[in-house]
């Protein structure tokens, strides 16, 4: 596949932050490193900060890709779930410094529009997380195990972003630990009191109140 421009800022991006840090890249650099006008930068990206998206989408891609190979429909939600978190993880971790300083960026106080936007990534990223893991709920169940599955998918991350081991295997098994404990909740719950609740065959690996 040919690369992009917008692959190409991306990636210079990412090599640019690898040898200093995130903060200290600036787009002009970027236009230098790989030779093409500042203008031609701002053409792909209005400004910095979508540069961090457009890695997060890559991860994004990545999990999609996972979720249409032919073994993940044999899997159990709960290692559905697992696989496409960790593969999601996986796209990343060649720049896991870098992924730390984005997220560190997006938080500082006078960036409140980062976090409003930050905040959207999360939600896009769960929303597409239950789409490749197939997850069937409707309201008002549906919230509820997104809820969940949100609180999964960030401490998983914040998890990973700490974890030196190898694979990452503390990150694998916090995660693990995780869905077991909101599988086991979601099946304590009678049907009476989960409306919306996806039939049994594919009941949800999270609940409300992880």
């Amino acid at each position: 596949m040919t690369e992009t421009l917008r692959d190409r800022v991306v990636d210079a991006a990412l090599a640019l932050a690898e040898r200093r840090s995130w903060e200290e890249v600036r787009l002009h650099d970027v236009a230098a490193e790989i030779g093409v006008g500042l203008n031609d930068v701002r053409v792909q990206f209005r400004e910095k900060e979508e540069i961090v998206d457009a890695w997060f989408d890559r991860a994004d891609e990545a999990m999609l890709r996972e979720a249409a190979e032919a073994e993940i429909a044999g899997l159990t939600p709960r290692q559905r779930l697992h696989r496409l978190v960790m593969v999601w993880l996986g796209a990343l971790a060649p720049h896991r410094r870098v992924a730390r300083q984005m997220i560190l960026g997006k938080l500082e106080p006078g960036h409140v529009h980062y976090q409003f936007s930050g905040l959207l990534r999360v939600s896009r990223t769960v929303q597409w997380l239950r789409e490749a893991a197939s997850r069937d709920a409707v309201l008002p169940w549906r919230a509820l195990e997104e809820t969940a599955l949100t609180s999964i998918y960030l401490a998983t991350f914040l998890r990973w972003m700490q974890d030196e081991s190898a694979d990452p295997a503390r990150t694998s098994v916090l995660l693990e630990r995780l869905l077991t404990a909101g599988e086991c909740a979601s099946e304590a719950i009678p049907d009476w009191l989960a409306p919306g609740r996806a039939p049994a065959h594919t009941t949800a690996a999270v609940a409300p109140g992880v």
